[in-house]
């Protein structure tokens, strides 16, 4: 049950990283939507801290 919850996670971690460099790569980036992402990845960083 913990590894398959720490690999969502991960799977979690690397799509926001995705998400975000997708976003910073366009010629005018959403920041609103930027630092949702980045709270959002912040979330699953600590989760992920807890084992």
């Amino acid at each position: 049950m913990d590894s398959a919850h720490v690999s969502a996670l991960n799977t979690k971690h690397a799509d926001f990283d995705r998400r975000i460099a997708e976003e910073r790569s366009r010629p005018r980036p959403d920041n609103a939507l930027l630092s949702m992402l980045k709270k959002q990845k912040m979330k699953v960083k600590e989760a992920l801290s807890r084992f």
